[in-house]
């Protein structure tokens, strides 16, 4: 018998994922826990193992397809099986009987009696339910409306960014559920916010004699990119994981107020140290970076500048973290993934490095769990490692600071009114100017260098 493969849910609050690319074709045989394809959800990317040993049978959803999560995607079977649904629908159907043969009526007749139609069932009139407007809804329209706007976070951040109602789009998704596709394809096709209009317009004011009446402000026009024929351009779609970055980066400025500040740092100590160390930690199987040291520095001076490690909740709620919890921003060939190294506050530098090498390690290979992307209280990126001399990081929401590294270059420096070379790294920090003013973001980057330069 055939087993069906799934779209697992990667997450609580995930609700649907995208086949991106499939890893067996119809046909092959596959191992059980052998990853069978991979998919994009609005948190990670991840391959996603065989449930069962055998061949593959069918494939239900392409590459590119978004499903809701439990869709069924695949079969696997035994060799030659056909699967359940195409052997249901080529077992030929039972002929009919034949009608039985009308037996000759009685000469007399009895007289006609007439027959009492069944009780029909009672149709319930839906009961009208108060509007937020004044008006009446029914029952009906209230579950509808629940089950449209009860989506994913993703899609709920979506329609806030544009301005859309969720109940004006039809959803494709369970019991009229909108999904992302629903809402890009709203987006996309140009809708626009509606509006309610006021019961009763106000009138306009007379213009005073002798002046013109105020006419009202134009909307900007949004400038259309086009290129004329015969332009030396190609297209191609974003990815899926190249459109969350996207989308992430725009609602995370206009949620946060962004200001930088920046430091230089001194790594001769950092230098020396993981000279003396490399060899021991190597032979412990975990490969020492200058990273390791910078997210040491970090955790003890979060320690220190707890507001930091915060985030706003509403309006005005500060929600101070007891852990710090640690993302760590890793570059990949098709974009940025950032895994969270859980209470690092407990971890001494063997412990990190681990942490570290090992989340970054599977962030490559798509074999992260939803939960080591999320809950993260701080940040580190470190474009340094690719030359990068320094940058101003946009901060990951809901977190309120962000640590950019820059590269580590010797450089002519004042020591005692003597010039010296020293191995010199800027650092710099993007803060949420809302939660942290620029002193305490500049005495914790202090704490940082001061950190890195005592090691």
């Amino acid at each position: 018998m055939s087993t069906d493969v799934i779209m697992p849910q990667m997450g609580e609050s995930i609700a649907e994922g995208t086949v991106t690319r499939w890893l067996k074709q119809v046909g092959d045989h596959v191992k059980r826990d052998e990853p069978l394809f991979e998919i994009s959800t609005d948190k990670v990317d991840a391959e996603i193992p065989s449930p069962a040993e055998g061949v593959l049978l069918e494939i239900l959803v392409q590459e590119g397809q978004t499903v809701e999560i439990n869709t069924i995607v695949a079969r696997i079977g035994a060799e030659g099986e056909v699967p359940a649904e195409d052997a249901g629908a080529s077992t030929p159907a039972p002929e009919a009987a034949e009608p039985a043969t009308a037996q000759p009526a009685p000469q007399a007749v009895p007289e006609p009696v007439t027959a009492q139609a069944a009780p029909q069932p009672e149709m319930k009139t839906p009961q009208p339910v108060a509007s937020g407007d004044g008006g009446t809804t029914t029952a009906a329209d209230e579950l509808t409306v629940r089950r449209k706007t009860k989506s994913s976070p993703l899609v709920r951040n979506i329609a806030k960014e544009h301005g859309v109602d969720l109940t004006l789009i039809d959803g494709t998704g369970s019991g009229g559920r909108v999904t992302k596709r629903d809402i890009l394809k709203y987006v996309e096709q140009g809708a626009k916010p509606e509006i309610p209009a006021p019961s009763v317009a106000p009138a306009p004011a007379p213009a005073a004699p002798g002046t013109l009446a105020p006419q009202p402000a134009a909307a900007p026009a949004q400038p259309a990119v086009s290129f004329p024929p015969g332009e030396r351009v190609a297209r191609e779609t974003m990815s899926i994981m190249r459109k969350k970055i996207a989308e992430h980066m725009i609602m995370s400025r206009r949620t946060s107020a962004h200001v930088q500040t920046w430091q230089e740092c001194d790594m001769s100590n950092v230098v020396r140290r993981r000279k003396e160390l490399k060899d021991q930690f190597e032979r412990e199987g975990v490969n020492l970076t200058f990273t390791s040291f910078i997210a040491e520095a970090a955790v003890r001076s979060l320690q220190a500048f707890p507001l930091v490690n915060a985030s706003i909740e509403g309006e005005d709620t500060i929600v101070y973290h007891k852990d710090v919890n640690l993302g760590i921003a890793v570059a990949l060939d098709w974009g940025l993934i950032v895994p969270v190294v859980k209470q690092a506050q407990q971890m001494n530098l063997l412990g990190l490095s681990t942490a570290i090498g090992d989340l970054a390690e599977r962030a490559r290979t798509k074999r992260l769990d939803v939960e080591e992307v999320q809950g993260g209280t701080f940040t580190i990126t470190n474009p340094g490692v690719f030359g990068s001399l320094m940058g101003a990081p946009i901060i990951n929401q809901p977190q309120v600071a962000i640590l950019g590294v820059g590269v580590i270059k010797k450089r002519p420096v004042v020591i005692d009114d003597a010039i010296a070379i020293r191995p010199i790294m800027y650092l710099s920090l993007s803060f949420d100017h809302r939660l942290i003013d620029g002193a305490e973001a500049a005495k914790f980057l202090s704490h940082v260098v001061g950190e890195l330069e005592k090691s």
